[in-house]
C-alpha cells in the first residue's frame, strides 16, 4: 500500500476538474454552500471557492462575505459568468453564457449595462446596453437576415437608425419603437427609391418615389401607395398630372404622351374615363365622354360606333388578304413561316413576333410569311390570333407548300402550368390553346418538315403532344418550370433575345443556336436571382439536315447570283 500514499494526498488537496474540491471545507454557511478560503472575523476574505447542494458554484474574490472582484460562477442551469464582481452581482466587464446565448461586455449591479456583444437564438447585437436593454448606438442582426444599425432606447430601435430586410430592401430615417416615423428613406432591392414621410414603416404624406426604370411619382401617400393628388413623370416621355387611386391614375388628370397627344380630363385605372378631350399631335382633337380608353360618345353627347365593332367587321377580309399574299411552292426548297403574338395587354409579344418574321425573311429568306397578332392597338389593321385564324392559317400552309419545302412557325405568350398558350385580346374573351388542341391545329401540316419555337411559361410541357420525326421542337422552359422577359416595356422576352436576336444572328446550326440560347438564359436567370427556366429541345435528324439543306442552296443561290453580277460588271466593263 505504500506506493500508493502520494497519489492520495495529492487527489485530497487538488480539486477534480470543475467539481468540489476534495478537502474539507474552511466554512460551513447557512445556505449550505461549503467554502473553502479565508475568513476574517467571521466574513469571507480574498481568494476562496463556495459550492452549494445544487451543484452551482463561485471560484474568486471575496470582500466582506461577498463575491468582490475577478471571478467566475457556475449555476446549476448551465449558466456560466467569468468576469468582475461586486457586492456579490455581476459588475464590469463579464462574459455570461446560458444554454443559447451568450453575452461579452460591460455589466452594472448584475445587469447588462454599457459595450457589449450578445450571440442568442439566431439574433446577434453589438452595441450599448442600459438595465439588461439595447440602449444607445448598436447593430441588431436577426435570424431572418434582417439588420438595424442605429440607436435604440428601452430595447427598441429609437431614433436615427437603417433598416435593411433579408431581400435587400432598406429603410433609413428616425425610428420609434421600431418603427419608421416622419421623414426617411426606403431603397428596394431592385433599385428604386423613396425619399419622402413614413407611419409605422408605410410610406404615408407628401413623397417622391423612382423606380429602376426611372419612372418617378411625387405626390401624397397613403397605406404605402399613391392616393390623393400626384404626379407621375415617366422613362418613356410621358407626364401625368392630377389624382391617384393605388398608383393608377383615377379622377381629373393632364396626361401629356410621348407621341405629342394631351389628355385632360377624367380617368380610371389609367386610361380615360368620363368627361375628356383628346388632342392629337396631327393638330385634331376628339372630345366627349370615354368609358375604359374608348370615346363612346362626341362633345355633343351622340353615340358614336365601337370601335372593337367596327374592328372585328374588318377582321375576316384582313386575315384573307394576308392568307392571299402566300406564294405557291416551287421546285427549290422555300422556308414558310408562322408567327403568333398570343396576349395583347402586353406589348412585348408584338415586337418579339415581328422581329423574329423580320429576321426569317432578311437572313433565312423565308418567302411565304404569316404574322396572327393579339394587341390593343391593332385590331383593325392585323388579323387577331384566334383558334380558327391559327387553323386557318396552318391549312393554307399546307395547302400552298410543298414535300421539299420547311415551316418555321414561332408562337409567343403567357403560358399556364396546365399548359395553355394564352390567347387574349382585351375586351374580347377569346379561347386559350391547350398542348393538344395546338396537335390538332397543326395536323395539316404532318407531312411538312417543321421546326416550331414556343416562347412561353411551362412551355416544355408541349413538346410531348407535338414530336415526331418530321418536327423540330424548342421551348423557353421545362415543363414544371416558367420563363421570363414578359413585360410591357420589353423587346424581347430572355428567350426570345437569346435565341432570336443573339444566337441566330451569329450561327445558322439550330443545335448550336439553341445551345448558346440556353446558356445565355441560364446566365441571365442566375445572375438576377431567378429559378433557372431550363429551354428544352426536340431535333430529329432529318428535319436539322432539311434545314442544312435550306441553308445549302441558299449559298448557292447567293454564290451564283454574286457570280453573275461580276460577270455583268465585267462585260460593261470591256464594252467600254
Amino acid at each position: 500500500m505504500r506506493p500508493l500514499v502520494p497519489l492520495a494526498l495529492s487527489l485530497l488537496l487538488a480539486a477534480c476538474g470543475d467539481g468540489e474540491p476534495l478537502s474539507p471545507p474552511d466554512a460551513r454557511l447557512p445556505d449550505g454552500g461549503r467554502f473553502r478560503g479565508q475568513v476574517v472575523d467571521g466574513l469571507l476574505q480574498g481568494e476562496g471557492r463556495i459550492d452549494y447542494p445544487n451543484g452551482s458554484w463561485y471560484a474568486g474574490n471575496f470582500l466582506s462575505g461577498q463575491w468582490h472582484g475577478q471571478g467566475e460562477w457556475h449555476g446549476s442551469n448551465g449558466e456560466v459568468y467569468r468576469g468582475m464582481f461586486q457586492q456579490g452581482l455581476f459588475h464590469g466587464l463579464g462574459t455570461l453564457k446560458t444554454p443559447g446565448s451568450s453575452y461579452t461586455g460591460g455589466f452594472k449591479l448584475g445587469r447588462r449595462d454599457g459595450e457589449g456583444t450578445l450571440k442568442e437564438n439566431g439574433l446577434l447585437y453589438r452595441g450599448q446596453f442600459k438595465d439588461d436593454q439595447y440602449n444607445g448606438a448598436g447593430h441588431l442582426e436577426l435570424a431572418d437576415g434582417s439588420q438595424y444599425q442605429g440607436l435604440f432606447a428601452r430595447g427598441k430601435p429609437n431614433g436615427e437608425g437603417i433598416r435593411s430586410d433579408a431581400s435587400g430592401n432598406q429603410f433609413s430615417g428616425r425610428f420609434v419603437n421600431g418603427q419608421l416615423e416622419g421623414s426617411g428613406t426606403f431603397n428596394s432591392a431592385e433599385g428604386d427609391q423613396y425619399i419622402g414621410a413614413f407611419r409605422d414603416n408605410r410610406l404615408e404624406g407628401r413623397g417622391r418615389y423612382e423606380s429602376v426604370d426611372g419612372d418617378v411619382w411625387i405626390g401624397q401617400f397613403k397605406d404605402g401607395t399613391l392616393n390623393g393628388k400626384g404626379e407621375l413623370i415617366a422613362s418613356d416621355g410621358s407626364h401625368y398630372k392630377g389624382n391617384f387611386r393605388d398608383w393608377r391614375f383615377s379622377g381629373n388628370g393632364r396626361l401629356q404622351l410621348a407621341d405629342g397627344s394631351l389628355y385632360i380630363g377624367g380617368f380610371d385605372n389609367d386610361t380615360y374615363h368620363g368627361r375628356g378631350r383628346l388632342n392629337l399631335p396631327d393638330g385634331s382633337s376628339q372630345s366627349g365622354d370615354w368609358i375604359n380608353g374608348l370615346r363612346v360618345r362626341d362633345e355633343k353627347g351622340r353615340l358614336l360606333p365601337d370601335p372593337l365593332e367596327l374592328a372585328l367587321l374588318n377582321q375576316g377580309p384582313l386575315l384573307e388578304q394576308a392568307l392571299a399574299r402566300i406564294p405557291a411552292s416551287t421546285a427549290q426548297i422555300e422556308l414558310y413561316s408562322l408567327t403568333l403574338a398570343g396576349d395583347g395587354k402586353q406589348s412585348v409579344f408584338l415586337r418579339e413576333a415581328d422581329y423574329v418574321s423580320a429576321m426569317l425573311k432578311s437572313r433565312f429568306g423565308a418567302t411565304g410569311q404569316i404574322s396572327l397578332v393579339n394587341h390593343r392597338d391593332h385590331l383593325d389593321d392585323r388579323p387577331m390570333a384566334t383558334r380558327e385564324s391559327l387553323a386557318r392559317a396552318v391549312r393554307t400552309l399546307a395547302e400552298r407548300t410543298g414535300p421539299e419545302d420547311l415551316v418555321f412557325i414561332y408562337l409567343t405568350t403567357h403560358g399556364s402550368h396546365e399548359h395553355e398558350l394564352v390567347l387574349d385580346q382585351p375586351r374580347l374573351q377569346l379561347a386559350d390553346l391547350p398542348a393538344d388542341a395546338l396537335a390538332s391545329t397543326l395536323a395539316p401540316l404532318k407531312d411538312r418538315d417543321k421546326i416550331i419555337v414556343i416562347s412561353a411559361c411551362y412551355s416544355g410541357g408541349y413538346i410531348d403532344s407535338l414530336k415526331d420525326d418530321k418536327t423540330l421542337i424548342m421551348t423557353a422552359s421545362r415543363a414544371d418550370r416558367v420563363s421570363f422577359g414578359c413585360s410591357e416595356e420589353a423587346d424581347f422576352t430572355y428567350f426570345g433575345d437569346a435565341l432570336f436576336a443573339q444566337a441566330l444572328n451569329q450561327t445558322d446550326d439550330l443545335q448550336q443556336a439553341f445551345d448558346q440560347a440556353s446558356a445565355s438564359v441560364a446566365e441571365r436567370e442566375a445572375v438576377e436571382g431567378f429559378e433557372a427556366s431550363e429551354p428544352q429541345i426536340w431535333a430529329p435528324k432529318d428535319v436539322v439536315a432539311h434545314w442544312q439543306r435550306l441553308r445549302q442552296q441558299q449559298a448557292r443561290k447567293a454564290l451564283e447570283s454574286k457570280t453573275a453580277n461580276e460577270t455583268g460588271h465585267a462585260k460593261n466593263a470591256s464594252n467600254h
